[in-house]
């Protein structure tokens, strides 16, 4: 990869600072999540190839599983919640894990993909 995107360290660093916070109030599996993503954000930056990117492609997916897993936890109680009268919105789907875990893994894979990819190992030529 040509350039290093300093967004990418900031994001990373930003989300290791959500997940210290989250080990201290007690939320071990955000932590968790925000460690793999963010440490893998962070690789992605100081590693110049595509390794980072396939790196993060398969941190993102270990964490898109991890949200899944949570999120299928979570489905008897939106039921119950919906039952009790309590309308389902957009919002309150782009709020729970369940999407967030889906909207990872794809992206782990389009990573690792992209990993592969002939424009980031350079073997395109330009005529």
């Amino acid at each position: 990869m040509k350039n290093q995107s300093v967004i990418s360290l900031l994001i990373g660093l930003g989300l290791l600072v959500f997940a210290v916070y989250h080990f201290i109030v007690g939320l071990l599996l955000w932590a968790v999540i925000k460690l793999i993503i963010g440490g893998s954000l962070i690789y992605l930056f100081f590693n110049n190839s595509r390794t980072g990117l396939i790196v993060f492609g398969h941190m993102a997916i270990l964490a898109g599983c991890l949200l899944l897993t949570a999120g299928i936890y979570y489905v008897p109680m939106i039921a119950g919640s919906i039952q009790r009268g309590n309308p389902l919105s957009l919002g309150l789907i782009l709020a729970f894990p369940l999407f967030w875990g889906l909207i990872s893994i794809f992206g782990g894979i389009c990573a690792i993909y992209h990993g592969f990819c002939k424009c980031v190992r350079h073997e395109w030529k330009m005529k």
